[in-house]
């Protein structure tokens, strides 16, 4: 599904040269959920932005579904990232002017669908999602469980190659994040959608199948969860303690 070869970022400033990812190489496999752990300033959300065509590597290739999105430019890129990737954001990203069906319903707008088709998607995703009853509030009428399950509607809508989620529980108190990360699992499991999620927080890294860590801008170690999820967040913690990310 996603394979990252020998991706390097540095970055410039007059005559230095600041390396901030080294050599990263990795896989993700159709249908699974994996975290990306480190602490701050180790390089985890610039990796993010790699992988999201946000940003390009210095160095290195990266291929989704066996396509190098990196090659791509203009509409061919616009509608890579429109059909290909889903983005889940700590701030959400929804526009205040539009009701909660007119956010989710974006991506159709923009790829041309019927109203008909339009309406039937939005009704069915955001039922899935338990906010169909919300549909016609505005984005400041609502809580933020329901903005942040509003922002992966949206993402999610036109059927995604990964899911890309970057610290998606951080404005979120503990009850909407349990909430979010259980939303993030049935997803994961009932829709098939790969998903990956940068964050910080143990709790939260526990939901998925496996983590990645990464330090100083290199990959540390990776675990996979095999046993109860309260195993695996000691194993999450245990890491995160040698790499000094606790959280």
């Amino acid at each position: 599904m996603l394979k990252v070869n020998q991706l390097c970022k540095s970055y410039k400033t007059g005559s230095k040269t600041y390396p901030v990812l080294k050599n990263i190489s990795f896989e993700i496999n159709k249908g699974e959920f994996v975290a990306i752990m480190g602490s701050s300033g180790s390089g985890k959300t610039t990796l993010l932005n790699m992988i999201s065509t946000i940003d390009k590597p210095t160095t290195g290739t990266m291929e989704l579904k066996g396509k190098n999105p990196l090659l791509l430019r203009g509409e061919e890129l616009a509608l890579f990232r429109r059909r290909e990737l889903g983005f889940v954001f700590q701030d959400f990203n929804l526009i205040d002017t539009l009701t909660v069906g007119e956010n989710i319903m974006l991506p159709l707008t923009l790829e041309g669908a019927s109203i008909k088709d339009m309406n039937i998607q939005t009704k069915s995703i955001s039922k899935f999602l338990g906010i169909d009853k919300i549909l016609d509030r505005k984005t400041y009428e609502i809580s933020g469980g329901q903005a942040q399950r509003c922002a992966i509607a949206r993402a999610i809508i036109n059927k995604p190659a990964i899911l890309l989620a970057d610290e998606p529980t951080g404005n979120l108190d503990s009850k909407s994040t349990d909430d979010v990360l259980k939303l993030f699992t049935r997803i994961n499991k009932e829709q098939k959608v790969t998903t990956l999620m940068v964050t910080h927080e143990a709790y939260s890294a526990s939901y998925s199948d496996r983590v990645i860590f990464i330090k100083d801008g290199c990959i540390y170690t990776e675990i996979k969860k095999s046993e109860s999820s309260n195993s695996f967040y000691s194993d999450i913690l245990a890491v995160l303690s040698q790499i000094g990310g606790v959280r």
